[in-house]
C-alpha cells in the first residue's frame, strides 16, 4: 500500500477518457489524458490503442464519413477559442500532421457535426456575440451561412437525406428552443415556442429523415421522448417516464434508438424501438457502472453496427464501452495505465436531507471506513447541472484521506424534475446557498463534527463555496474555490461578450436585478468571512475572469483571512492538464488535512 500522499497522488493521476465517435469497423475516437492533456486517440478493433494529437492543448474531434480523416476541435491554453483542423489518419506513422481547416485564433470555432465531404461549425467571428452556424465543403472550402439570426447556437443535428438541419438555442432561464433550417433556401421553422419553459436536447433524427426524436420536458416534470413528424407536422410521444428524465438517440440506420435514463445520478442505457418505444434489451455493462455522457453523447457508427460511449463509477475508473449491435456484446475497454483502486473507496448513499422550507436536498454520502468526523460538502457547477455517481478523482482522495464526503445537488440541479432546477432562478438564488445550512444542520444527526465542515466546488460550485463562507461564516471551517464567482455584478460586466447575456437568464440582469446581484455577492459580505480559503483559477478563463479569484483573495488578505491563490497561465476555466492537477489538487487536499484535523483539547 503506497503512503498516504503517494496514494492521492495516484488517485488524482488516474487518467480520464470522452468517448467522440466510432466507425463500422468498430474503432473508436476518444480524448484521453494519458499523456498529460487531452490527446486524441483511437481504439483499434483489437483494443490496441494509438495517439493521434500532441498539441500540448486539449483535442476533441469527429470522423469524417466515408474516409480515414478526423476533425479536430483545439484551442490554447484554455481560451476556449476553438480552431478546427483535419487529419489525414490512414497508415501514418508516429503523430500525423494537422492541416488548418478552419482557423482564425481570434474567435471561437465549434465542431457541431460531419457529413461525407463536410463539416458544420458554429462561430462567433460576424460580432463577436452571437454564433452563426456554418456549413463547409472539405475540399472546396466553400461555405454556406446556415443560421445567422442571433443566440448560442447549442446542439446541432444535421438530416441523413441533408436537407435540413436541427439545432437549439438558449431562450429562458432553463429553457431552450428546437429550430429546423433548409438547407436549400435557409427557411427557418420553429419547432417549440421560444416563450415556453421548456428544455430540451439531443435532436436526433430518423433514418429517413422523416422526422426526428427529441428529449422534452414541455408540459411535464421530467423530460421524455418525442416524436416530430415533418409531413404532419405533429408531435408524438414514444416513452417517458413519470420520475426519471429520459434522453434519446436514433440509430442512422433500422428503427432502433438507444435511451438513457436518470435514476438519481446513475445513467443506465439500453435499445428501444424508435417507433413504439419497446424495450430491445440493456446494455450489460459491469456492476458499479453508470453510463457518462453529460459532456459528449453516444455515437453510433453510420450503419448503426456499434454504438459506443463512456462509463465509469464510485469505485470504477473510465472505461470506454463498445457494444456491438449484431451479437448484443458490450465490451468496457480499460484505460492504458489504470490502476487497481485501493478498498478504501466506497459507494455513496444517497439520503435526502431536509431544509427548513420543506424542501428535501437529493445528496450522495460518502463515508469511509475509518471516517475521523470531518466532513467536506463538494458542490457542482452550473448551476444547471448534476453531481452524477461517476469517477471522481477528488471525491475518491477526499475519502482516502478519511473525509466524508457529501455530494449535494441543491436546488436548481438537473436530473429531479423542472420544478426543482428553477427554484434558484434570480432572485431566488440565495435559496440555493441556504441547502448548505440545512446540509450543515443535519451533519450532527449523522455523527459527523459540524465544527470540522468544509465546502469545495467549482465555477458555481465555486460561488457556492464563497457564498457559504460569506453568508454563513459561523458554520465552516474552510473552504476550496475553483474558478469561482466573487460577485455576480462584475463577473456578468466582465465575462465574455458572447456569454453574458446566456448568463444573465440564469443569475438576473444587470439592468433588472442590479441591486440584488450585488445583495446576493459573496464580496458584498466579506467583512463577515473569517474562514481560511484555497482560490484556484487559470488565467485564461473566458467564462470566469481571473479578476473574480484576485478580487476576494485580496479582500480576504486585507482583513488578515487565510488565503491562499494558485493562477495557472496555461489554463482556462478549470485545470485540464496533469501537470497542473498534480500542483493545485494535492495542496488544496493538504489544506483541507490542515484546516479540517481535531483541535487539540485545552
Amino acid at each position: 500500500m503506497p503512503s498516504d500522499d503517494a496514494l492521492l497522488r495516484q488517485l488524482l493521476s488516474q487518467p480520464t477518457v470522452w468517448v467522440h465517435d466510432v466507425d463500422d469497423d468498430g474503432r473508436v475516437l476518444v480524448s484521453t489524458d494519458t499523456s498529460g492533456s487531452l490527446q486524441l486517440h483511437e481504439i483499434g478493433a483489437d483494443g490496441t490503442w494509438r495517439q493521434l494529437t500532441d498539441l500540448g492543448e486539449s483535442a476533441t474531434g469527429r470522423y469524417l464519413p466515408g474516409t480515414r480523416s478526423v476533425v479536430v476541435q483545439h484551442d490554447s491554453g484554455g481560451n476556449e477559442r476553438g480552431q478546427l483542423s483535419l487529419l489525414d489518419i490512414e497508415d501514418t506513422e508516429g503523430f500525423p500532421e494537422l492541416r488548418p481547416l478552419v482557423h482564425d485564433p481570434d474567435w471561437i470555432h465549434g465542431l457541431s457535426d460531419t457529413k461525407p465531404g463536410k463539416v458544420l461549425y458554429k462561430t462567433n467571428r460576424r460580432n463577436g456575440v452571437d454564433f452563426d452556424l456554418i456549413s463547409r465543403e472539405i475540399e472546396t472550402g466553400e461555405e454556406q451561412v446556415l443560421y445567422d439570426g442571433g443566440g448560442w447556437v447549442m446542439e446541432v443535428s444535421a438530416s441523413p437525406d441533408e436537407r435540413w438541419v436541427a439545432f437549439t438555442l438558449p431562450t429562458l432561464a432553463h429553457s431552450l428552443q428546437l429550430v429546423l433550417v433548409s438547407t436549400a433556401d435557409g427557411t427557418l421553422h420553429e419547432l417549440t415556442s421560444a416563450d415556453e419553459p421548456t428544455f430540451l436536447e439531443a435532436p436526433s433524427w430518423l433514418p429517413d429523415s422523416s422526422g426526428l426524436l427529441v428529449a422534452t420536458n414541455a408540459d411535464r416534470e421530467f423530460t421524455e421522448i418525442r416524436h416530430y413528424d415533418l409531413d404532419s407536422k405533429t408531435w408524438t410521444t414514444v416513452l417517458a417516464h413519470e420520475t426519471r428524465d429520459l434522453v434519446a438517440w436514433s440509430a442512422p440506420t433500422g428503427k432502433q434508438m438507444f435511451v438513457a435514463t436518470n435514476d438519481d445520478g446513475v445513467l443506465r442505457g439500453g435499445l428501444h424501438d424508435i417507433v413504439t418505444g419497446a424495450d430491445l434489451g440493456k446494455l450489460d455493462l459491469p456492476a458499479g457502472l453508470s453510463l457518462a455522457v453529460d459532456f459528449f453523447p453516444p455515437r453510433w457508427s453510420p450503419s448503426a453496427t456499434y454504438l459506443t460511449m463512456s462509463a465509469s463509477g464510485p469505485r470504477s475508473l473510465p472505461v470506454v464501452v463498445r457494444h456491438e449491435v449484431g451479437s448484443g456484446a458490450t465490451t468496457p475497454i480499460p484505460l492504458p495505465g489504470s490502476m487497481e483502486l485501493p478498498s478504501v473507496l466506497v459507494e455513496p448513499e444517497s439520503v435526502r436531507v431536509p431544509t427548513p422550507d420543506g424542501e428535501q436536498v437529493p445528496v450522495f454520502v460518502y463515508r469511509p471506513a475509518a471516517a475521523d468526523g470531518s466532513v467536506v460538502i463538494l458542490v457542482h457547477g452550473g448551476p444547471e447541472g448534476q453531481s452524477m455517481r461517476n469517477w471522481a478523482p477528488i471525491v475518491a482522495a477526499m475519502v482516502a484521506q478519511g473525509h466524508t464526503v457529501l455530494v449535494p445537488n441543491v436546488r436548481g440541479s438537473t436530473g429531479y424534475g423542472k420544478r426543482w432546477y428553477a427554484l434558484d432562478d434570480v432572485r431566488l438564488r440565495l435559496n440555493s446557498v441556504a441547502d448548505l445550512a440545512a446540509l450543515h444542520e443535519w451533519l450532527p444527526t449523522v455523527d459527523l463534527d459540524p465544527s470540522r465542515a468544509a465546502l469545495y466546488g467549482g465555477s458555481y460550485g465555486g460561488y457556492m463555496v464563497l457564498a457559504g463562507l460569506a453568508f454563513q461564516p459561523e458554520r465552516w471551517a474552510a473552504g476550496v474555490d475553483i474558478v469561482g464567482i466573487a460577485s455576480l455584478v462584475t463577473f456578468l460586466e466582465n465575462t465574455s461578450d458572447f456569454r453574458r447575456a446566456h448568463r444573465e437568464r440564469e443569475y438576473g440582469s444587470l439592468e433588472h436585478d442590479r441591486d440584488f446581484l450585488e445583495s446576493a455577492s459573496p464580496i458584498s459580505r466579506v467583512d463577515e468571512m473569517r474562514a481560511p480559503l484555497f482560490v484556484i483559477h487559470g488565467a485564461n478563463d473566458v467564462r470566469v475572469p481571473l479578476s473574480e479569484a484576485e478580487q476576494i483573495a485580496e479582500a480576504l488578505r486585507k482583513r488578515d483571512v487565510p488565503c491562499e491563490l494558485r493562477v495557472y497561465d496555461d489554463e482556462g476555466h478549470g485545470l485540464k492538464k496533469k501537470v497542473n492537477q498534480l500542483d493545485a489538487y494535492p495542496a488544496a487536499l493538504a489544506f483541507l488535512a490542515e484546516q479540517l484535523a481535531p483541535k487539540a483539547s485545552s
